[in-house]
């Protein structure tokens, strides 16, 4: 069996050249199809992690406020009430930390971090014909109703993306004197 001079040629410059540019560019598409794949799955962890944290304090909070006795201090930022036993308890935003603290008993509890901002409302019970607003209460011992507002907040990969977690309740006082 002869050798033909052909079948002892290689591939030309050309043709490795063309391999060559398309396989880096499919190597670089898959590079960004899974860097995108590990940001966005990393977003969604991060999302339902910042949710689920800032539902368990919204519900601790909304527990202790229905069974308070009464409001005895209010800003948009910290509220104080009467517990059910008649002690002061306070909870406020701490901007500088991110974080939602609660103080009873000279005890101070973090209730939530990560949280950018935090706004309580005062309203009475008394509802405003033909809507579900309540009054805003002329005195502080007319509340019955504390709005509570926050917005919380992470970072992805270094970078604020699309994870914020927006929390909202009405709660009313059940245990008034």
């Amino acid at each position: 069996m002869s050798i033909k001079p052909r079948q002892l040629q290689a591939f030309t410059l050309t043709e490795i050249l063309v391999a060559c540019g398309l396989g880096s560019v499919l190597l670089m598409a898959v590079g960004m199809l899974s860097m995108y794949s590990s940001r966005s799955f990393a977003a969604m962890s991060n999302y339902v992690s910042l949710e689920q944290s800032s539902q368990l304090a919204l519900d601790k909070m909304s527990q202790e406020l229905r069974q308070a006795r009464g409001l005895t201090d209010f800003s948009p930022t910290r509220l104080r009430v009467l517990d059910a036993d008649n002690l002061p308890v306070e909870f406020f935003h701490d901007a500088g930390s991110r974080t939602v603290m609660r103080v009873a008993g000279g005890a101070t509890n973090n209730y939530l971090t990560d949280c950018d901002s935090l706004q309580f409302s005062v309203y009475q019970h008394t509802v405003q014909s033909n809507t579900f607003e309540c009054y805003n209460p002329l005195y502080l011992a007319d509340a019955r109703v504390i709005q509570i507002t926050w917005v919380c907040s992470r970072k992805i990969l270094g970078a604020k993306a699309n994870t914020e977690s927006v929390q909202s309740a009405r709660v009313a006082f059940r245990n008034r004197n």
